[in-house]
């Protein structure tokens, strides 16, 4: 039998823009089932360092799921329905991702969200993700989901411009960020991630970024 180690926390919901909200333990209650499926897909796609089109290697190490999936390279950023690895298609998303998803998108007022695609990102210490709009997507109607595990980690949250003021939101193991509508293209990023030690995931953090890219 595996323990929840956080069910006592309680999930809550707080606002932190106009179509931006922070939906606190939300996905602590199938906790086991999401680590053991990202467990799953990435043993059929492992963790990669991508580059970027200016030939940097991101500090942060990524996967996909889903229909389609989110890559960078030399020719630019995009989605692609084939692991540039493997050569085969990504892995299906777990339906406990997709359940996951819909619910927190509807806990936060995005009824209806379906996503066909799940960016996994692994941070070690001193991954860090720069501010950026996801601007990738054929349309922005649809909100992104983004859920944390493992560390914790400073999520920052701006503005419609790169320069605009973030706001340093702290993130555990278990929370959710929701954001769409009027937020769809804040800027948003992660400071780097700074060392300790978690009960289920050792020293890293991953994040799961659910998105309607077609």
């Amino acid at each position: 039998m595996t323990l929840n180690l956080f069910q006592n926390v309680e999930p809550r919901k707080e606002e932190i823009a106009p179509g931006a909200f922070l939906l606190r333990g939300f996905a602590l209650a199938n906790e086991t089932t999401i680590l053991h499926a990202i467990d799953e897909v990435t043993v059929r796609s492992p963790f990669r360092h991508m580059i970027t089109p200016g030939g940097y290697r991101m500090s942060v190490a990524m996967s996909n799921c889903g229909s389609t999936g989110w890559i960078t390279d030399r020719s630019g950023y995009r989605y692609d329905s084939i692991d540039p690895e493997s050569g085969r298609k990504w892995p299906s998303m777990p339906a406990s991702f997709l359940h996951l998803a819909k619910a927190a998108a509807a806990e936060a007022g995005f009824e209806g969200f379906a996503p066909d695609a799940c960016l996994i990102n692994r941070y070690e210490v001193g991954a860090r993700l720069s501010l950026h709009q996801d601007k990738d997507e054929a349309d922005y109607s649809a909100p992104i989901v983004s859920v944390s595990l493992g560390l914790p980690a400073t999520f920052l949250f701006g503005g419609l411009k790169r320069t605009d003021k973030t706001q340093r939101i702290p993130v555990i193991h278990g929370d959710v960020v929701v954001w769409g509508g009027p937020a769809r293209l804040r800027f948003h990023g992660v400071l780097a991630l700074k060392a300790g030690r978690h009960p289920l995931l050792g020293g890293y953090r991953i994040n799961l970024t659910f998105r309607k890219a077609g």
